[in-house]
């Protein structure tokens, strides 16, 4: 079965997703099996994708027009293919950069290795430069790293917070100015602390 997926930018109308749907309809994906969202690519939250994510069964194939309206870069979109193929689940692009792809056929899983080959070499190269980056701040005494969004205060309010059942979560979150993800890395949803937020109480 054929599942597609679309997205554009804007909400407000200024942007259309019409094309996009005709050239998913085109490619034989039916109307009703077409997701959308119209939020940003670097959005965290895309509640379309997750619905379309959580329909795609073993045998099917995800079909979007081009590479950039499914991944917010190179390596998220990577990610997303690999648990797709570990799921059973194809995935086509229609044109664009990534036109060649499509994991169903032995070319296109080529075409595919070398984009992952790639995500690999760019994840490589970001690591080398924090490095770098890190012994030379060092080596001029200063400690280099991002400052972390949980502080040690942050995470007993959350704990605390999270222990009342009339706590709403995503209140909570924009209070602390963090995601969701980060808060339940954080904290449990009864309030009990998991890992990183025992790290978080232990910086000084």
């Amino acid at each position: 079965m054929l599942i597609g997926y679309m997205r554009v930018s804007k909400a407000d109308g200024s942007q259309s997703l019409d094309l996009q749907r005709d050239a998913l309809v085109t490619a034989g994906v039916q109307s009703r099996r077409i997701y959308e969202d119209m939020v940003s690519g670097q959005a965290e939250q895309r509640p379309g994708l997750d619905q379309c994510l959580k329909a795609l069964r073993d045998g099917d194939t995800l079909v979007v027009w081009k590479l950039d309206r499914l991944g917010r870069d190179l390596r998220h979109l990577v990610n997303i293919v690999h648990d797709l193929t570990a799921r059973g689940v194809g995935f086509r692009v229609l044109t664009g950069h990534g036109a060649a792809i499509d994991t169903t056929t032995p070319s296109g899983k080529l075409v595919f290795g070398i984009f992952a080959a790639l995500a690999e070499f760019e994840r490589e190269l970001i690591r080398e430069r924090t490095k770098a980056g890190l012994a030379a701040a060092r080596a001029r005494g200063r400690n280099g790293g991002r400052k972390p969004k949980m502080t040690a205060a942050k995470v007993r309010l959350a704990s605390a917070a999270m222990g009342q059942p009339e706590t709403r979560v995503a209140a909570l979150c924009r209070e602390l100015g963090v995601t969701r993800q980060t808060l339940y890395r954080h904290v449990g949803p009864n309030g009990e602390l998991r890992a990183d937020g025992l790290v978080a109480l232990s910086r000084k």
